[in-house]
């Protein structure tokens, strides 16, 4: 009977992450997400800081909720963890939406900051050390790129917070790094393995679709070797550096 019940958790996950919200808001405000490369960015800087927001929020909780209920519910780890990377894989590869979405960092760091933070509370006190290993890359990353540009001379208040600009090297590395980290501390201080193995399919889920999203289409224009756009997409998520 568990397994059954694992099986419909993990289902719900992947449908879960799946839900095509950020598809449905940015049609509604006249942008075509078909031709947004990033549709975060895209609903933060056109449709408002508050819907921006509010799209990145719910993809966050895509990973959040898995965990939450999951522990609620006293599921195996293994259960929980099957449905979190599984929400994460909807939200990159969602059923909605032709199994065409986004980048999957949304719901892992969601996923990954309730799984550790829970387990840091309760039943591990050691796993905060999991927390500042994924933390860490995170804030660092986002520090480089966003703190200049907001502490650049000339601009409104308004315009501080709109955190546009050019693509970031810092922050795909950050979270690059940052994911890669959870699976290797959760193993060296011997936690539960399913959580060493968990988090590095949500590693290797991220990897994955960093690698091929639209690839094929970056081939046929290339304008250096696959190799280099294959690295490239592996350290700043985007074809070209």
């Amino acid at each position: 009977m568990m397994l059954v019940y694992g099986i419909l958790f993990t289902v719900a996950g992947y449908l879960l992450g799946s839900l095509p919200q950020m598809h449905l808001i940015a049609r509604a405000k006249g942008i075509d997400p078909d031709a947004e490369p990033d549709l975060h960015a895209a609903l933060w800087q056109k449709a408002g800081r508050g819907i921006g927001f509010a799209a990145i929020l719910i993809d966050v909780l895509k990973g959040v909720i898995p965990i939450v209920v999951g522990f609620s519910l006293n599921l195996p780890l293994g259960i929980i963890l099957a449905a979190a990377v599984a929400a994460i894989c909807g939200q990159m590869w969602p059923l909605f939406a032709k199994f065409d979405g986004e980048k999957g960092n949304t719901p892992g760091i969601g996923a990954t900051l309730t799984l550790t933070s829970y387990l840091t509370a309760t039943s591990a006190p050691q796993a905060y050390i999991v927390l500042l290993a994924f933390v860490v890359p995170i804030v660092i990353g986002v520090a480089i790129k966003l703190i200049p540009q907001f502490l650049a001379p000339g601009q409104t208040w308004s315009q501080r917070f709109m955190f546009g600009g050019p693509a970031s090297d810092s922050m795909p590395v950050g979270n690059l790094v940052a994911f890669a980290a959870t699976p290797i501390a959760s193993y060296c201080i011997r936690l539960p393995l399913e959580i060493a193995i968990g988090l590095a399919a949500v590693f290797l889920a991220i990897v994955v679709r960093r690698l091929t999203a639209g690839l094929s289409a970056d081939l046929k224009t290339a304008t250096i070797s696959p190799a280099r756009i294959l690295l490239n997409r592996f350290l700043y998520d985007r074809s070209y550096h």
